[in-house]
């Protein structure tokens, strides 16, 4: 009996050494979710000490995204509980370890996707740490000390000065939190792609939290727009609202005929299971079609499709440290920012329930710095 005493009394002792709010020295609270029912609580946590590359920030604004809602439930299998979410964070910096030189305590800021990486692969030698095979995931990932890492539904963050972006002072720091995910996942492939050259034509599927970056960028641009989506209602506000120049629901054969072979390159936001034939059927020779959406079952992609017309399907996931913040600077300086619905964080549960039902134009973003409390 004592011996069995003293093992529990040494596997509390290993729990509580382990446990996410004593595992580090700093305090943090932020929301939660404990398991696949993806609901968000209150919870008391720990964040690192400022290492000497370090950035503390103090969290004020962070954005939903729709993959938020994937890992709160796990459905892409790679969830791990507690979760933190949050990888749209934009705030204010209260601290910088003694080597960080980008940084200063009072700059506004902001951190996406990404946590850190090995800086020593190819990608990263190249500026690619989004496709580094060690990238360090913002939330429910594994930092180097073996730690989870906890996203941005909290009140701060301590990141490595280098996946931390300054937000320029004309952008305000809720508008900018989407475009550390949405604005991104957007802006890369149209850069990678050869999309970015004035007076190409280039459409857009699907009009939701990221279509609507991929419009309002591509304009910016110097593109000419096209939406298509599923949805004949969002027609007026593609083109009023964010400035397309034209709008083609799918399901109507006659409008899908009438721009067979006429664009340049489409970028395609839809996650949901659909057939990519009709629309690589609507690119010129030499056409590429890049999906940024991610489709929970296996594509379909007919080879001849491809070979009549030397078409390309792509794929492309955020970016680089280097062009995100190339990125931020260039929608400060075009006034590129996203149309978002501010929520206390009290209601976050409730933001994803209508998420999901696809009830938000076009991202959410919870105001952490004036609503989130330890006593929520």
């Amino acid at each position: 009996m004592e011996r069995f005493h003293s093992l529990s009394t040494l596997s509390s002792a290993i729990e509580m050494a382990s446990s996410p709010e004593t595992e580090h020295p700093n305090k943090a609270f932020g929301w939660a979710a404990r398991d696949i029912s993806g609901i968000l609580s209150p919870f008391n946590f720990s964040r690192r000490a400022t290492g000497e590359k370090d950035v503390a920030i103090k969290v004020m604004y962070c954005g939903i995204c729709h993959s938020d809602l994937h890992m709160l439930k796990n459905e892409w299998n790679c969830s791990i509980y507690p979760i933190v979410p949050g990888h749209e964070v934009a705030g204010v910096v209260t601290e910088v370890g003694s080597k960080v030189k980008k940084f200063k305590v009072g700059d506004r800021v902001g951190v996406g996707g990404m946590a850190g990486s090995c800086k020593s692969c190819q990608n990263c030698s190249e500026d690619l740490e989004n496709y580094c095979p060690k990238m360090i995931f913002t939330y429910s990932g594994k930092h180097v000390d073996g730690t989870i890492t906890y996203g941005g539904y909290s009140d701060s963050m301590v990141v490595d000065e280098h996946f931390v972006v300054r937000i320029p002072d004309n952008l305000p720091l809720d508008a900018a939190a989407p475009l550390l995910c949405a604005g991104i996942t957007v802006y890369s492939p149209l850069k990678y792609y050869g999309l970015d050259k004035p007076g190409l034509h280039i459409a857009v599927v699907g009009l939701g939290g990221i279509g609507h970056m991929a419009v309002k960028f591509a304009k910016a641009l110097g593109l000419k727009v096209t939406v298509i989506s599923t949805s004949p209602s969002k027609e007026r506000e593609a083109i009023e609202h964010m400035g397309a120049d034209s709008f083609v629901v799918s399901h109507k054969l006659d409008e899908m005929m009438a721009v067979m072979g006429t664009f340049d390159g489409i970028i395609d936001t839809v996650s949901a299971n659909h057939s990519l034939v009709p629309l690589i059927g609507l690119l010129k020779t030499n056409g590429k079609l890049v999906m940024i959406g991610s489709p929970e079952k296996p594509l379909e992609v007919p080879a001849f499709a491809l070979l009549t017309g030397r078409k390309l399907v792509g794929g492309s996931a955020i970016g680089g440290m280097k062009e995100t913040q190339e990125m931020i600077d260039f929608a400060a300086k075009h006034d590129v920012k996203p149309d978002i619905e501010v929520i206390e964080m009290d209601y976050v549960n409730t933001a994803m329930e209508r998420l999901l039902k696809s009830d938000v134009k076009y991202r959410f973003v919870i105001d952490i710095g004036n609503t989130l409390k330890p006593s929520s």
